[in-house]
Order: structure tokens, then sequence, then C-alpha cells
């Protein structure tokens, strides 16, 4: 039976721009499996597998579905021991909370700050009208006054903060080490999430982070590349 994952769409069904779908998404195919992508739109997700407030992805193998990205890695390698690790083990599987931990919130939060007017404009129009409610209560402010982050001196800091992961990736090709694990995919899928929605640059030409996202963009078969930039 063919595996089956819910990911996150706008407009166009072709491209699933979620960083926690793109997670599980190259966690497949890290495991060399093969799935049919599900497109569901902000408004429909709660409705996946007949769920009630569900959130994406969302996978089924068989008779099983696994919500959560880190959980959906979690079962491909127990599912699937014969295929290549995505933790390496238990102490990886530590290692790996921290990283998303980390990336959640240093990364995420700069990425919403400065692409949440271009994951908006990449809806229709019933889902920017859902998205802009949801989010506009969420931060207490219209979302134009929420993307402020593209001043140079807040892009300055961002950079900044990547120096732990800067140190790590002068050291080594990718966060797993010598090949790449979930955690690289963490924290790949949060810059995937800004190429596919906007033109917005962050990462300089030479830096060790944009010469490892490249990497990945490539690994297994170019699937990051399988979705165009903005």
């Amino acid at each position: 039976m063919v595996l089956a994952l819910y990911e996150l769409v706008g407009r166009d069904s072709q491209r699933p721009f979620s960083p926690h779908c793109w997670k599980a998404r190259l966690a497949l195919a890290h495991k060399g499996l093969s799935f049919e992508s599900r497109p569901v739109s902000f408004t429909e997700v709660a409705s996946v597998e007949s769920g009630t407030g569900r959130t994406v992805p969302v996978l089924r193998d068989g008779d099983e579905v696994v919500q959560d990205s880190f959980a959906i890695a979690l079962y491909l390698d127990r599912a699937y021991p014969d295929r290549p690790s995505l933790f390496g083990g238990e102490a990886g599987e530590g290692v790996t909370r921290f990283v998303e931990s980390w990336s959640q919130r240093t990364i995420h939060p700069y990425i919403a700050s400065v692409a949440i007017l271009d994951i908006h404009d990449v809806l229709d129009e019933e889902n920017r009208a859902f998205f802009r409610a949801k989010r506009e209560a969420a931060f207490g402010r219209p979302l134009e006054a929420v993307q402020d982050g593209r001043e140079a001196e807040k892009l300055a800091a961002f950079r900044r903060s990547l120096e732990p992961l800067r140190a790590t990736l002068q050291k080594q090709p990718f966060i797993g080490g010598a090949e790449p694990r979930f955690a690289d995919y963490i924290v790949f899928s949060a810059f995937q999430w800004l190429r596919i929605v906007s033109t917005f640059q962050v990462l300089e030409a030479g830096d060790p982070v944009a010469d490892w996202f490249e990497r990945c963009l490539d690994l297994h078969g170019g699937e990051g590349r399988s979705v165009s930039a903005a």
C-alpha cells in the first residue's frame, strides 16, 4: 500500500510550503519510501483523516495514522528499521529534540516576521481571510505590522544567531555529521519554507549555512528542488 502524506498548500496544490510538512517529506525520502502527496489548505486541515483539530503533516501508512513531523520520523525509524536511520539511535533522538526546539525558537519566529505577508499572498481568498484572522488574533496586531524583520539591523542579528549552526557546519558537512539525519531536515525545512513563499534572502553567498542548504536541496535526487523557489 502506498503511503499518503497530507501537506499544507496554498493556491497551487503542487507547492507544499509548511516547514513541518517538509520535515516529513524529507524523512520519507531519506528512507527511500514512495508516497502520495495529499494537498490540503488551512481551512481543510482540521478535517484530515476525520480528525478534530488536527495539524499537518499527517501520514497514513496502511492502518496507521501518524500526526506531527517528529512523531512521523520516529514511526518511520521503528516501522522501517532496515532502511537508513533518521536518528542513529536513542541518543540521536534526544539530541534531535534539542535541534527542533532551537530551530522553532530561533529560526521560525524570524522567518514568520519577514514572510508572513508572503505566506498570506500564496493563499486563495478564503484561506487568506482565515489565515489573517487567526494570525492577527495570535499576534494582536495586523499582519502588516508583524512583518517588521527585514530591516538591516534585524537581519544582521538573525545571521549572528546562526553562529552555533555555522560553527558546526565549518567542521562537518551536515548537522548529523558525515551524512544527513532528521536534525538536518528540521533546520533545512525552516529555510525551505522561506525559499518557497518569499524572494527575501536571509543567507549570504559563502556562508557555510548557505552552502549546507544547497547541499540539502540536492539530497535524495534533489527532493528539495522539486518545488521551485518563489
